[in-house]
């Protein structure tokens, strides 16, 4: 990646990774002890917020988007055109309905977006900075150009930075570069024309630090970030969720339809010698009838109030595409602690070599916990939690944590000598060590190997999660590396305990119950993991590691289909996991919390974490829960079931009127000496039956439709359409067939009456097909039921007001008004009879074979689930 030229902060800061840092320090006006507040109060005043807008048009740009589809345009090219030839009434009040309709989805998808906003705003990424010399906590939007950030393992970079001081610094870049691997970060000047991979003292924007600790000053913020100008190049693009590209084909449908009425009927028009401009007009209004305008608002609509119901449940959704990919999800992978486990990790025994409780083991751990400044760990912490009086130990250099090694060494000055103590998984300690200290004496470690694995086993069984603790004397030592983890001698074991929680089978077995398996992966030992497996209603043996290591990619999906446990697994192979289960068909989530969870995180269907991970785990995922329980995830499942479910609505019922409508006009087209509607009375009907649809988010869901996950199926639209559209076209043939023929309205009362005809079967069509159910034993919530009727009455109610005359209406007689009432009545019962046969929500989901192949590539967040 190159840099490109420019103006403002970006150009001031190009190649900000060359020359000597005091030449850095100076372009970015920062200094070796930080910003004070003023001036970084100052700097955000002037330069607004660091942050990448990504989410979308806002704005003025959002109110045009509501008329930039092409069939809009072409609808006010047209009315415009009869304009200048005169037909200025028609033209006024089309173009009246058009923006009147645009507005309306302007209004709901403006207010949809500043809702979610707030919620967002209710998760937050720190950075921790330099202010006024000291060390503080600020949001990731605060930082501002100069500050000094304070890197430790787990914080997320917010911003593109130049390396002032790093310890063992190693920062994860795919989301930008794609490696595979963490970057090591330096102090040393990179060449101007470096490669970006290439930049050792250079930190990027949306990376996060792996292991290591370091100071970096901060050069560029928001869209003047590398990260920045790579969002503002794709941002246009979709994201690959399954249920957007089940709209896509949805909408391909429907353009295909569309296409052959709007010249078929355009055609028929003009073989009937009827006015070019007028049929067009007609024929557009048509096209416009069919395309479902409100369908962006009424998913907006319906996420945004998805997101702040689960809101109330203490979940929070980052994106909201990832709503119906939440409630279609088939598979939950998890960590064990705090979701399955209380969480409140205590350090039950501080045992020697030969088991005994060995208080000098404890000593050397609180000296490893303690001064070791790398990211806080429950372990830690609980090894601190019942420390003494400080320890004399001085702390002289540490080799961080870090997930290859699975060890932290630290380097003291302990009774007047250098000694390294290191601490981590039983089996990387023993791997450093070739000696251990049993009693008095220090032995080959061959010798005691069989008896401590005995003791790991037997401790991990009892649900105990067991370290190694190894120490080596470095005389005169003033630097630690990870080379000095040679010859160490293992000293004792810390076993620790996280009992299982007591609501989590009863969980586990209420996610089973609406079909979401809860599968545990975990980096734990298998013995550990086999027990909180069985404590909690997880059966079967644990799949290690080691066995997934060994399976090809293409074996794999058959492999794990029945494994509920894997243990001993690292961050790639949970990756594996992950990906193999949807190649399976299955919709994944992944709750993580942690360092290591972040690539499994952007790779699942659904990312879920929690508002105390670690910061990079928090932006990974889309959805954070402000409760670390599975009864919260149920519930947010059900509420993104509800969402999808109120939004499926929309798409069929409108569907199915919208066909009907259209093929009864091309029908009445050919039978009737005169158009059957004008194209302002088009417009006009599909601008009322639309406005009940923006109350659905608000809709009750029956039970059985949140029982199962649930995915859009063209198909089942398809059929949805052709049957229930079917319907809607008899009772609009039998009302022209009687106003037409029986009573021989004029044209003026036949429109009239077939506009209601249309508005009011559309609204009542949604209360009944809204549900499986006979109508009447599932209500609509009361703002959808109350916007129905209301609507409902002013369109009966307008051929008999003072807009008649300009809409081209006139009142009904009451022989008409009976007819369309019988007509209705026969249409509805017409409806209920065909549930039994061909019911609207069909409940059952598909799944396999309809996943995009897997592939996760940098920054990339891959598709969702199969459409049918």
């Amino acid at each position: 990646m190159t840099e490109r030229a420019g103006s403002g902060p970006r150009d001031r800061a190009a190649a900000f990774w060359a020359g000597p840092l005091p030449d850095a320090l100076t372009v970015a006006g920062a200094s070796p002890e930080g910003l004070s507040g003023q001036r970084a109060a100052d700097l955000l005043r002037e330069h607004g917020p660091n942050r990448v807008e990504v989410s979308g048009k806002r704005g003025w740009r959002l109110l045009l988007s509501q008329f930039t589809s092409p069939i809009i345009l072409i609808l006010i090219a047209a009315t415009v055109l009869s304009m200048a030839v005169g037909d200025l009434i028609d033209g006024a009040i089309i173009l009246a309905i058009v923006a009147a309709s645009g507005g309306l989805g302007f209004w709901q998808e403006h207010a949809a977006g500043r809702a979610v906003d707030a919620l967002q705003a209710r998760v937050r990424v720190d950075a921790d900075v330099i202010r006024d010399g000291r060390e503080v906590s600020i949001s990731v939007d605060e930082t501002v150009v100069g500050d000094l950030v304070v890197l430790r393992a787990g914080d997320v970079v917010p911003a593109d930075c130049r390396v002032v001081e790093a310890h063992r610094l190693q920062v994860d870049q795919a989301v930008l570069t794609g490696e595979s691997f963490p970057a090591t970060k330096s102090t040393d000047a990179s060449p101007a024309d470096a490669e970006l991979t290439a930049r050792v003292n250079a930190l990027w924007m949306g990376t996060h630090v792996v292991s290591g600790t370091g100071r970096a000053v901060v050069m560029r913020t928001g869209r003047n970030s590398t990260f920045g100008e790579v969002t503002s190049r794709v941002a246009t693009r979709p994201a690959s969720t399954g249920f957007q590209r089940g709209l896509t084909r949805f909408g391909l449908l429907l353009v295909r339809i569309m296409a052959v009425l709007l010249v078929g009927i355009f055609a028929a028009n003009l073989l009937m010698h009827r006015p070019i401009i007028d049929s067009l007009l007609f024929s557009l209004a048509l096209a416009v009838g069919l395309t479902p305008q409100m369908l962006p608002a009424i998913v907006a609509v319906s996420l945004s109030a998805g997101a702040r119901a689960m809101a109330a449940h203490r979940v929070i959704v980052k994106r909201l595409d990832v709503i119906e990919d939440f409630g279609a999800m088939t598979v939950l992978l998890t960590d064990k602690t705090g979701t399955l486990t209380t969480g409140t990790v205590t350090l039950t025994a501080c045992l020697s070599v030969d088991g005994e409780p060995d208080d000098e083991v404890a000593r050397l751990a609180r000296i490893n916990a303690g001064l070791q400044h790398g990211f806080p760990n429950p372990m830690d912490a609980a090894i601190m939690a019942g420390a003494q009086p400080a320890d004399p130990a001085v702390r002289i250099a540490e080799a961080p944590y870090d997930f290859t090694r699975q060890r932290l060494s630290l380097l003291a000055r302990d009774g007047g000598r250098p000694v390294l103590i290191t601490k981590g998984a039983l089996r990387t300690v023993l791997d450093v060590c070739d000696t251990a200290r049993t009693g008095d004496r220090t032995v080959p470690l061959d010798e005691v190997r069989d008896r401590v694995l005995q003791r790991f086993t037997a401790l991990s069984a009892e649900g105990h999660r067991v370290l190694g603790l190894a120490v080596r004397t470095m005389p005169d030592a003033v630097v630690a590396s990870t080379a000095d983890e040679r010859e160490m001698t293992l000293v004792g074991l810390l076993a620790f305990h996280d009992p299982p929680r007591s609501d989590a089978a009863a969980a586990i077995r209420r996610l089973a119950n609406t079909g979401v398996t809860v599968r545990l992966v975990t980096g734990d030992n298998r013995h550990a993991a086999r027990h909180v497996a069985a404590a909690v209603g997880l059966a079967g043996e644990p799949l290690i590691g080691a066995d997934l290591a060994a399976c090809p990619d293409q074996q794999l999906p058959d492999r794990i289909a029945t494994a509920t446990v894997f243990a001993e697994v690292d961050p790639v192979q949970k990756e594996r996991v992950l990906t193999a289960l949807r190649t399976r068909g299955e919709v994944v989530g992944f709750l993580g919390d942690g360092i290591n969870d972040a690539p499994a995180l952007h790779a699942a269907d659904v990312g879920i974490s929690v508002d105390t991970a670690v910061d990079v785990a928090k932006q990974a995922a889309a959805i954070v829960l402000l409760d670390k329980d599975l009864d919260v995830l149920a519930d947010g499942i059900q509420l993104g079931r509800r969402t999808f479910t109120n939004t499926l609505k929309y798409i069929r019922v409108n569907t199915s009127a919208s066909f009907g409508n259209v093929v009864s006009m091309s029908v009445a087209t050919l039978l009737l000496p005169f158009l059957p509607l004008l194209p302002r009375q088009v417009l006009l009907l599909n601008f009322l039956s639309d406005i009940p649809y923006t109350t659905l988010s608000t809709d009750h869901a029956d039970p059985e439709q949140l029982h199962h996950p649930r995915t859009i199926n063209v198909r089942t639209i398809r059929t949805f359409m052709l049957v229930y559209g079917s319907i809607s076209i008899a009772a609009d043939l039998a009302a022209l067939a009687a106003l037409h023929w029986w009573w021989h309205v004029p044209t003026d009362v036949f429109r009239a009456a077939w506009f209601i005809q249309f508005t009011v079967t559309e609204i009542i069509a949604l209360m009944v097909l809204r549900t499986n159910r006979t109508f009447l034993r599932s209500r609509p919530s009361m703002a959808l039921a109350g916007t129905g009727l209301l609507l409902i009455a002013i369109t009966v109610a307008l051929p008999f007001s003072p807009l008649a005359e300009p809409l081209g209406l006139a009142p009904l007689p009451g022989t008409v008004v009976a007819t369309l009432a019988a007509l209705t009545i026969v249409n509805v019962a017409a409806n209920e009879f065909a549930k039994r046969i061909s019911p609207p929500d069909p409940l059952t989901t598909e799944r396999g074979g309809g996943h995009d192949p897997p592939h996760v590539g940098a920054g990339t967040r891959p598709g969702g689930f199969g459409t049918g």
